[in-house]
């Protein structure tokens, strides 16, 4: 990791994003004392993860990418063993509301190697839950769901932020613009995006202005237009011109056209662009490149 930081609080949903290998999983598991870092420092909950791991991991739960499971054993017997560990008060009540929150309830009765994929995550997520924790850590959390599932499970960890920090890594999109109001998009283990989703689009080439005249324009002086970051021509008589953070070209780009004897034929926004696109413009380039 290259100087990551990044805050996380209470209430939040929380998308960490980032090609493979750029570090989501090392970073996940640092924050749950898995793995210790080389340097710096991370907190959950105000404890140190280092110096603090056993109430670091009081605080959280978690749910690997691996969802690794005793898979001999029956789906409510595992998760009582888990409520045994974290010492709950009335673990079978606990366990049961778990089982109904999380979709379990037709599968209860099985061992855990007989399930599907996507009922096994259900009980990696059930685990992960089973302490009422502060903090949830969610690694490829609709891993192996089908549509149906999906809706259960997004609804879940969405209404679970009303009371605790949800931090998720997932390589569907959609899932993100669903869930997460918020994303850090991180590259080669350096944070080069957190920002709202929305914000992200309008940041990232959504300040553009496509415009068609009725003959050619003098291109020369309308790149030196003020407010005018590039200039991409499309035909002749018709350019895309992309803007600086905040600035709205049009009115300046229809008083220099009247100025220069130029009627505009068409002038219009391009459509805003989906997380797809925002993500794979910011993790196309060299980290150095990207704006931060």
């Amino acid at each position: 990791m290259d100087a990551l930081s990044f805050e996380v609080r209470s209430g939040q949903v929380v998308g960490l994003l980032g090609p493979n290998g750029a570090g989501k999983s090392t970073t996940m598991k640092m924050l749950t004392s898995y793995l210790k870092p080389d340097g710096g420092s991370a907190l959950v909950g105000g404890k140190d993860v280092e110096k603090e791991s056993l109430e670091v991991r009081r605080l959280l739960g978690y749910l690997p990418e691996s969802n690794p499971l005793y898979t001999d054993m029956y789906v409510r017997e595992y998760l009582l063993s888990v409520a045994a560990f974290y010492q709950l008060d009335n673990p079978h009540r606990r366990v049961e509301k778990m089982i109904e929150q999380t979709g379990l309830g037709p599968e209860s009765h099985k061992r855990i190697v007989q399930l599907s994929k996507g009922y096994r995550q259900r009980v990696g997520l059930a685990q992960a839950l089973v302490h009422d924790p502060r903090v949830l850590i969610l690694d490829e959390p609709t891993s192996g769901l089908d549509p149906n599932q999906l809706v259960g499970i997004r609804e879940l960890i969405m209404g679970l932020a009303s009371d605790k920090t949800v931090l998720l890594s997932t390589h569907i999109l959609q899932e993100v613009e669903w869930m997460c109001p918020r994303v850090l998009i991180i590259h080669k283990g350096r944070l080069v995006a957190d920002d709202t989703i929305q914000n992200l689009r309008s940041r990232i080439g959504n300040g553009g202005l496509e415009v068609e005249w009725d003959r050619e324009p003098d291109w020369n002086q309308l790149a030196s237009l003020s407010g005018v970051r590039a200039l991409s021509r499309r035909t002749a008589q018709s350019c895309v011109l992309e803007a600086g953070e905040g600035v709205d070209l049009s009115a300046a780009v229809f008083d220099w056209s009247v100025a220069q004897g130029l009627r505009v034929v068409r002038m219009e926004k391009p459509a805003a662009k989906d997380l797809e696109s925002v993500f794979r413009e910011l993790t196309a380039a060299r980290p150095q490149n990207l704006p931060a």
